[in-house]
């Protein structure tokens, strides 16, 4: 028999994690679909689970001089409608979930669930976002891009949790987030694109772009940005071409039920093209 636990306070939590083999559960959208049985049915998990959503401390949002702290506990709806969170994020939040997820589900949940098709991560990749992970004796912190290294696979031990989303103040000229799927926010993306790129007189003094669901991991390359940095705009737009053949060898699709393989890697390059050629 499944045993279920709600703790009101993130000690407890910690405590019941540190004797306890739990799957963590806060909207539990993710989790609704992978453990989903017949209708009319109760929820078919297959061990002890301990919701947070009664958790207050978790659900904080507040800001320093570098960073917002956006808490494991906060829906996506809270965090979209924070003006001290990256526009970027906000606007991916809105394309990414229906109002009724938005309210339910979290930030955290879509880290530690670690699709490649996690729309959340494209642009958590590319603000260099981090994750602070709390145990009851330890505290760490490390990059979303270091936190999930599989399909489904997160550098989190047993006794551990997410508590915060950490997300750099950084200044762009213009961020873009774009979701190719069959419907608008309930549909899982057949890929999805991400950019960023700040100008000052005319040349690029940051540029970013981060692809989804087109391989096993968002696909960014800092190395690849840094050949960028430095260019004039109309420098680069003149080496659209060559960009291009430098990425498409990082993308890396496959075929599924959502689409093919093909037309991903396609749109994925159409995307930075029209990025690219959008910078003024």
């Amino acid at each position: 028999m499944v045993e279920a636990f709600i703790p009101k306070s993130l000690s407890e939590c910690l405590e019941l994690l540190n004797t306890h083999d739990l799957k963590i559960v806060a909207g539990g959208t993710d989790m609704l679909i992978q453990n989903r049985t017949h209708s009319s049915l109760p929820i078919g998990y297959k061990g002890d689970v301990l919701y947070i959503s009664q958790i207050e401390e978790l659900k904080n949002i507040y800001e320093d001089n570098q960073f917002v702290y956006i808490g494991a506990g906060a829906t996506l709806e809270t965090i979209m409608e924070n003006l001290s969170v990256s526009k970027l994020l906000r606007e991916t939040i809105l394309e990414m979930a229906s109002p009724a997820i938005r309210h339910t589900a979290t930030l955290a949940g879509n880290i530690a669930n670690a699709s490649p098709a996690g729309d959340s991560l494209v642009s958590l990749y590319l603000l260099d976002a981090e994750v602070e992970l709390k145990s009851l004796t330890n505290t760490r912190r490390m990059f979303v891009k270091d936190f999930i290294y599989g399909v489904r696979k997160i550098n989190l031990e047993k006794n551990e949790m997410i508590t915060k989303i950490i997300i750099p103040k950084l200044k762009f000229s213009h961020a873009y987030f774009k979701k190719v799927g069959p419907r608008l926010s309930d549909a899982i993306s057949k890929l999805s694109f991400s950019g960023a790129y700040l100008v000052e007189l005319g040349r690029i003094i940051d540029f970013r772009v981060a692809f989804g669901a087109v391989n096993i991991y968002v696909v960014r390359s800092p190395g690849l940005e840094l050949k960028i940095i430095g260019k004039t705009v109309s420098q680069l737009k003149n080496q659209v071409e060559e960009i291009l053949n430098w990425y498409e060898p990082l993308i890396k699709p496959i075929n599924d039920q959502r689409s093919n393989k093909n037309y991903r890697k396609e749109v994925s390059l159409n995307l930075l093209r029209e990025f690219i050629e959008s910078l003024n």
